[in-house]
């Protein structure tokens, strides 16, 4: 009888739990709450793009440095925000549990992106405890939700990685003389458990790869980032313009920022990026192409954003004496944006993209033809290259149906 009861016992835990998984009844899109933790990733994003700017436009002397900086946060923000992409695509965000865990990690990133801006200074300890919290809070409540249920073993050996990476983090901010080095360790530690899946003695990996997904929802949600860091520099083309002299040098700087932005989001989108979800849905193992899709949509956000940078740089510069490294910005945004975008194409179709790995040496080879034209000449150089690979792909897609996806992975 014991026994009996003791089972059933388990058996209603085990429902609790599961009744936290995403189920065949709920839509795949993402939802209201979702949306609404993005907007804290808008505000994250301008001031990752703000500081990068300061880097090269105020404090000269430790450029190097500061972007260093500036990418350790960027992509301490990124893993939040992916991380809890990964959670509402295995967990029913219709569920108050798991809202709980969107609300608290959405108010940790405001909190990380108030500090960004002072984060290696005074800001240090409200940085890392944003991020701590989030990484190691968001694991230890669902654990504790979850119960009983098998899925539990993946959030704890998410909780016990990032518990001790929690330690270098926390460390770094109380110690500023080694806070570079112990943020630079703890950084590393955090996406090698990513990567690697949570190692633990004896018990091996569960690499998200593995995971069981809702495809259509992922690719919406990486779709969606993207957006908002088109909408970044959107914002930057729009305050930097409105912020100047409204002068014809001025506008014209404006308007060829805004037509690159419009050409990003159209190399994008074409094909490959209408195709995505089905092909996370089709795949035999959407896990693996939800977690490889995931860093290349890092690579592309950081391209959108290093372009925007050069924006703000060039209408602020459009003829005049540009700060040190505008070219890096105008010309490697792009091309870091191609170069993930060729990956992108082989991840859902197989096959390299020659346009686009075209694009990225054409903006290379002509970066030192663009240091001898004035800051516009060089975007406008680059807005050329993105135009003819736009162009390329609407002519040979002229007429032909929306192909299928057919991932190698």
């Amino acid at each position: 009888m014991n026994s009996a009861t003791a089972a059933t016992g388990r058996v209603r835990v085990d429902e609790r739990g599961a009744a936290l998984l995403r189920g065949g009844i709920t839509s795949p899109r993402a939802t209201f709450l979702e949306l609404f933790f993005d907007l804290a990733f808008v505000f994250a994003l301008t001031r990752v793009s703000q500081r990068m700017i300061d880097n090269v436009s105020v404090r000269r002397e430790d450029v190097l440095r500061d972007s260093a900086e500036t990418a350790v946060l960027f992509l301490a923000l990124w893993m939040v925000w992916s991380l809890t992409a990964w959670v509402t695509s295995r967990y029913e965000p219709e569920r108050t549990a798991i809202q709980v865990v969107v609300a608290a990690s959405m108010f940790a990133s405001m909190v990380m992106a108030v500090a960004m801006p002072r984060a290696f200074a005074e800001r240090a300890v409200a940085f890392a405890a944003g991020y701590v919290a989030v990484q190691v809070g968001r694991p230890l409540f669902l654990t504790l939700a979850l119960r009983g249920h098998p899925r539990r073993s993946v959030t704890v050996r998410v909780l016990i990685w990032s518990a001790i990476g929690a330690v270098p983090w926390l460390l770094g901010a109380l110690v500023p003389a080694a806070q570079r080095v112990l943020w630079v360790i703890a950084l590393a530690w955090d996406y090698a458990g990513l990567a690697l899946g949570w190692p633990l003695p004896g018990r091996g990996s569960a690499r998200a790869a593995g995971w069981a997904v809702t495809g259509e929802h992922l690719a919406e949600r990486y779709q969606q980032f993207f957006l908002i860091a088109l909408g970044e520099t959107i914002l930057v083309i729009g305050v930097t313009f409105s912020g100047g002299p409204f002068s014809s040098d001025q506008a014209l700087a404006f308007t060829v920022s805004f037509i690159i932005t419009a050409l990003l989001w159209r190399i994008y989108f074409h094909r490959a990026g209408h195709v995505l979800a089905e092909a996370i849905r089709a795949a035999r193992s959407p896990g693996v192409l939800g977690e490889s899709a995931s860093w290349t949509h890092l690579a592309i956000v950081a391209g959108v954003l290093l372009t925007g940078v050069g924006y703000q740089l060039v209408i602020a510069h459009p003829y005049g004496q540009s700060p040190l490294g505008w070219m890096v910005f105008v010309m490697g945004g792009p091309a870091v944006f191609l170069a993930a975008r060729a990956r992108f194409e082989y991840e859902i179709f197989g096959r390299v993209s020659r346009s686009r790995l075209a694009g990225v040496a054409l903006l290379l080879a002509s970066a030192p033809v663009a240091m001898l034209l004035p800051p516009v000449g060089g975007l406008t150089l680059s807005g050329l290259v993105l135009a003819g690979i736009a162009v390329g792909d609407a002519a040979r897609a002229r007429g032909r149906p929306l192909e299928q996806p057919a991932s190698p992975l």
